[in-house]
């Protein structure tokens, strides 16, 4: 029996749920790339930060973190920004910048959440609906059925069911991995706006 005919056999519920799939694998893949791209050596960044501050090359430093990209430059360079209005100017700049660069690197990633969700209640809702289509051939037969009468509802019950836990499981640690990337990026820009506020110190 192929894949296609099982996905027939489990009914109209799973075209949602293969569509959950194909979503929950596009924002994986989207934001990997997408975190790939902001990657940058934190304590290089740090080291030719300290030989700019240290050498009172603080625009030169500015514009070095503009040019990067990367959410770490990108604080670091809103925190060189405030550095004429002093220190709590500095940590406001930093703070803001901070969660502004959070904010991107969240983005679209609940969506893989609800496809962890939504897909297993999908295979849910697959195995009422084929366990309903199950008691009306009893109802319509009379009670006078075999395993053959009810193999098709049956069948989309336990199909459904399955491809909502296969999609879903895979979602969940995908989201995880994904949350664990960004608490990594967080942790470089919280170390990397401690060390600038000691530099300017």
């Amino acid at each position: 029996m192929t894949l296609l005919s099982l996905a027939v056999k489990g009914g109209w519920v799973m075209i949602f749920i293969a569509l959950c799939s194909v979503i929950g694998l596009w924002v994986y893949i989207e934001r990997l790339l997408a975190y790939r791209r902001l990657a940058i050596d934190t304590p290089l960044l740090l080291e030719q930060l300290r030989t700019y501050v240290g050498s009172g090359k603080e625009d030169e430093a500015e514009e070095r973190l503009n040019q990067s990209g990367a959410p770490v430059a990108t604080v670091l360079a809103a925190g060189l920004r405030a550095r004429k209005k002093g220190r709590e100017a500095v940590k406001d700049a930093l703070e803001d910048a901070g969660n502004q660069q959070v904010y991107l690197l969240e983005e679209r990633t609940n969506i893989l959440a609800t496809v962890a969700g939504v897909a297993p209640l999908l295979g849910f809702l697959g195995t009422v609906t084929g366990m309903i289509r199950a008691f009306q051939q009893i109802e319509n037969l009379g009670g006078n059925v075999n395993a053959t009468v009810l193999a098709g509802g049956i069948w989309e019950a336990m199909i459904t069911t399955a491809a909502g836990l296969i999609v879903g499981i895979p979602a969940l640690v995908a989201y995880n991995h994904l949350a664990a990337r960004i608490r990594a990026l967080v942790a470089d820009m919280e170390k990397a706006g401690a060390e600038l506020l000691s530099l300017l110190a």
